[in-house]
């Protein structure tokens, strides 16, 4: 395991000193939005599995090096950003899901549900369903995804007006002068504000390696059917289909059976470990895929693997980790994450409304998966795509049947 970690971290750590800042920062805040903006989530969907505190921090820890393996490993090979993440709307069904199970049982769901993404990878089914959503669909999704991380930035401005402010105010004035480093600096005099504010509490943080624990999994049936298949459907529909269409928005393109085959494999190896899930981020790596983590496209792969390497430190300190992500104010996660997001959101609204003939189409696609609509426990993003979809395919019809 340490080679493996070895072999595919050393490339990265070799190009370290050259690598640009800001590509650095764009690696450094996919992972920490990333954990700040779910990691709870995670830990209560544990608790209510009954997993101790030593064995929620193995799992934060088996999370951390999952993603960090798959990431590095999907990055360097493919040469494009493909940054992995845990299943946020996942965890949240696993919060209800997991009620009444013990904690073997709650493995044995995680082992069933990575071998249906493993067979769904395998039989390129959901390769075939990505291939057939137009562009301007992708990119709406993808905008109205990441709206919600906008509206928050600048919301935070009513209670943290003086920290949100400032950073707004700085990061305007170095887009003037220097775009590539206006969000380091917005970060920069953030952090000097909290700590001069007081609003930081260290007290709980122990930076301290945490085993992952191995636990035997118990197989249900009735399990399988009502918390793996409703867990596997939920992170194919509100996970890789968001990821993969986020990816194809940003004008990147890998293998799709693949990239489903090896997270899947991964987080099965890792399951008795507490890995639930590990699918193709879409908010988190957007952060990678914009023009603030690089002017040159074919070099923002960099910044994903950066936040490979993140994952991994992230893993190894999975508490500490945690703990850090629960002391610093949510306001400044806020306006850090809409800052870092505000091209990528721009740049995918225009996308999505460039083509006349399929504005009206992705508009829906943009405002339904923007409400954050949620059916039969799937998220708005899928049906987002849905509505859109059927839209693009009526009015095309209509068009077409009109021309003639």
């Amino acid at each position: 395991m340490l080679r493996c970690l070895y072999a595919i971290t050393h490339e990265v750590t070799m190009r370290l000193f050259s690598i640009p800042p800001p590509t650095l920062l764009a690696g450094f805040l996919a992972v920490l939005i990333g954990y700040a903006s779910s990691a709870a989530i995670i830990w209560q969907a544990a608790i209510v599995a009954g997993a101790t505190t030593a064995q929620i921090s193995g799992w934060m820890t088996a999370l951390g090096l999952a993603m960090g393996v798959s990431t590095l490993t999907l990055t360097l090979w493919y040469r494009v950003p493909v940054l992995t993440a845990w299943s946020t709307p996942g965890a949240a069904l696993l919060v209800t899901g997991l009620q009444g199970l013990t904690l073997n049982e709650a493995i044995g769901v995680f082992i069933v549900t990575n071998a249906l993404i493993v067979l769904c990878g395998i039989t390129g089914l959901f390769a075939r369903l990505m291939r057939i959503i137009p562009h301007s669909l992708a990119a709406a999704m993808l905008a109205g995804i990441l709206l919600r991380f906008g509206l928050q930035a600048f919301a935070s401005l009513d209670g943290q007006f003086t920290l949100c402010g400032s950073m707004l105010l700085v990061w305007l004035a170095t887009k003037a002068v220097a775009p590539r480093y206006a969000v380091i600096a917005a970060m920069i005099i953030g952090i000097v504000i909290v700590i001069a504010q007081g609003d930081v509490v260290t007290t709980d943080v122990v930076f301290k390696p945490v085993l992952p624990t191995y636990i035997t999994p118990d197989f249900s049936f009735a399990h399988s059917l009502s918390v793996a298949l409703p867990l596997f459907l939920v992170t194919m529909a509100s996970q890789n289909a968001p990821g993969i269409a986020a990816m194809k928005a940003a004008g990147y393109s890998a293998p799709v059976s693949p990239l489903i085959v090896f997270t899947g494999l991964l987080a099965l190896v890792f399951s008795p470990f507490g890995v639930y899930s590990v699918g193709i981020a879409a908010i988190t790596a957007a952060i990678c895929q914009s023009p603030e983590a690089h002017p040159d496209k074919d070099q923002r792969w960099l910044a994903a693997a950066v936040a490979g390497i993140f994952y991994l430190i992230a893993g190894l300190f999975g508490s500490a980790i945690t703990g850090m992500m629960a002391a610093l104010p949510v306001s400044w996660i806020q306006m850090l994450a809409g800052l870092a997001l505000l091209s990528t959101i721009s740049g995918s609204l225009y996308q999505a409304l460039h083509n006349e003939r399929e504005r009206d189409a992705a508009v829906v696609a943009f405002l339904v998966t923007a409400s954050g609509l949620t059916l039969v426990g799937i998220g708005s993003a899928f049906w987002g795509l849905i509505a859109g979809g059927v839209c693009y395919v009526v009015l095309n019809l209509i068009a077409d049947r009109n021309r003639y």
